[in-house]
């Protein structure tokens, strides 16, 4: 691996249905953490690991995506001209943050579907994915986490994470022996296995640093769980050859694609924020119990 973290590929094709009636019109991605649309902050942790290009993996009505990361140049004269000049530098800077590629996922088949729609934008190098319900909140970043150990190693990493045992059904899930950097070699991984069948309690989040062969794995791959294309199920494929880390991450996981959870993303943020913290927590201590 030449550069650990050249490109990376952000699934958005999914039409955000528990988010309905917002959603109807407005991309999910474009839900704004407090004031920014949520795949922003996915961008932006893929930037500061040294990312260089976004293949955003988009469907029908989502071009609201891409002029987000264009210019805009009525908006930017009309600050110019106002003299607002932060405001100005806050939005040229989203249009000078990466280099995006859009292409599309013509039907909802699955990840490893959307995944495999990048394959042109990707090319013959490694990889990462983000995916953008899930938001880390971290000092490095969390995809830059899995470069690095995929770097030291050589092999793939997911993010993994333990949740309760009731919740495993939920998520994909891997089991393998611990290494002596708290990590796991993968030695079996399944989506959502059925209530008290999952091989141990730690659940991949939606982080993946995967090499170019993954692409012909996954042509080959059948429909799985929900009649999809399950990512999963390639990663599978890399855990029986010993080609797959399990990366036990640092950083605060929320689940933005949970009406709770992004509800929660937004207070966490918000409170990180030195003009809204104080005015919301005195809010919260008004709230009744």
């Amino acid at each position: 691996m030449k550069h650990a973290l050249r490109k990376v590929v952000i699934p958005a094709a999914g039409l955000g249905t528990r988010f309905l009636p917002a959603t109807k019109a407005v991309p999910k991605e474009m839900l704004p953490i407090v004031d920014v649309p949520t795949i922003q902050l996915i961008v932006d942790e893929a930037v500061r690991a040294g990312a260089q290009q976004v293949v955003v993996v988009n469907g029908r009505g989502k071009t609201a995506i891409e002029d987000h990361f264009d210019r805009s140049y009525e908006l930017e004269d009309t600050l110019q001209r106002k003299g607002k000049k932060d405001v100005f530098d806050q939005v040229r800077r989203i249009s000078d943050m990466v280099r995006l590629v859009s292409v599309r996922q013509k039907e909802p088949m699955g990840l490893g579907h959307a995944v495999l729609a990048a394959r042109p934008a990707v090319g013959e190098e490694w990889f990462g994915v983000l995916l953008g319900d899930d938001l880390i909140d971290s000092d490095e970043p969390a995809i830059g986490q899995l470069a690095r150990v995929s770097m030291q190693t050589g092999k793939a990493a997911v993010a993994l994470m333990p949740v309760p045992d009731d919740q495993t059904q939920m998520y994909g899930v891997a089991a393998g022996p611990a290494l002596p950097d708290g990590n796991i070699q993968i030695e079996k991984i399944v989506e959502k296995p059925p209530r008290g069948s999952a091989p141990s309690n730690l659940a991949v989040i939606g982080r993946y640093l995967l090499p170019p062969d993954i692409f012909g794995i996954l042509e080959q791959v059948k429909p799985g769980a929900g009649g999809e294309i399950q990512l999963t199920d390639a990663l599978a494929v890399l855990a029986r050859e010993g080609r797959l880390i399990g990366v036990r991450f640092n950083g605060e996981r929320h689940d933005a694609g949970d009406r709770l959870g992004y509800l929660i993303a937004n207070i966490a943020y918000a409170l990180k924020r030195p003009d809204l913290r104080e005015g919301l927590l005195a809010y919260m201590r008004k709230v009744p119990k």
